[in-house]
């Protein structure tokens, strides 16, 4: 099992308090939505448990080891962080993108090229792009970006799977279908940790539900727990509805 904790994490960005005394404990095998309103935090406690921002004050652990101490390929081999803004327009391939995220496994006892090979193959199939293996990533439309871009987090195999916003500029229907493959990642040693803006994908595809409001946890667990109209209400200061979904089991979240 991999565990990944965060204890008393706070970050300040000048005089502003964006994370405040943050404690937190994930266990893979379940698939993690951090929701909440802008601003309240939740890119900012994404990258702080990735490595990639240094808290404040406060610490990072994978299975109680301290991030802070990892060389970068020891980090990348456990943790794989996906950022809003992505990959940097560049006119490479899309399959030698997708490749990059094998770059930590490059020199590992055990691995070779025809194993990354595989890997990028497989996972460009399970993301649906595997038809865009030859186009320059630079003439992709957005979705089709973010798609690539998350080929390449889920080819790096890594036990600690931070996803910001993953299905921010995805249709409907490829929205569903990543947040299923997501689910299915996360199971075994493997968890995934999303920041997701759709309270309702939260509600049907996320196992546990982290709400985040200025700069704080206000509430953590199931769905069901978190998602009610009066922490909704209050976190997003607007009048919120929670109902049960009226033809698939789970909740569904109405703005009044």
């Amino acid at each position: 099992m991999t565990r990944l904790t965060a204890a008393s994490v706070s970050y300040r960005a000048g005089r502003a308090s964006v994370l405040r005394d943050v404690d937190l404990e994930i266990e893979s095998g379940g698939l993690v939505a951090v929701v909440g309103p802008n601003g309240a935090g939740k890119t900012t406690l994404l990258r702080i448990l990735g490595g990639d921002l240094a808290p404040t004050s406060g610490a990072v652990a994978i299975n109680d080891v301290d991030i802070s101490g990892l060389h970068e390929q020891e980090l990348a081999l456990l943790r794989a962080l996906l950022a809003q803004n992505g990959v940097a327009e560049i006119p490479f391939p899309v399959a030698t993108v997708v490749a990059l995220g094998r770059t930590p496994h490059r020199r590992t006892e055990g691995n070779s090229s025809a194993r990354d090979a595989e890997v990028v193959r497989r996972t460009m199939a399970e993301v649906g792009i595997d038809h865009l293996d030859r186009r320059a990533y630079a003439t992709l439309s957005g979705g089709e970006r973010a798609l690539a871009s998350l080929a390449r987090v889920l080819a790096q195999e890594s036990q600690v799977i931070l996803l910001d916003e993953p299905t921010g500029s995805l249709d409907v229907a490829i929205e569903e279908r990543t947040m299923r493959l997501l689910r299915e990642r996360a199971s075994g040693d493997v968890m995934v940790v999303c920041v997701l803006h759709d309270l309702n994908l939260a509600a049907r595809y996320a196992d546990r539900v982290i709400l985040v409001g200025e700069g704080a946890i206000v509430t953590d667990g199931p769905p069901s727990q978190v998602l009610t109209p009066a922490a909704l209400s209050a976190v997003y200061r607007h009048p919120m509805r929670v109902v049960p979904h009226p033809f698939r089991d789970g909740l569904l979240v109405l703005v009044d």
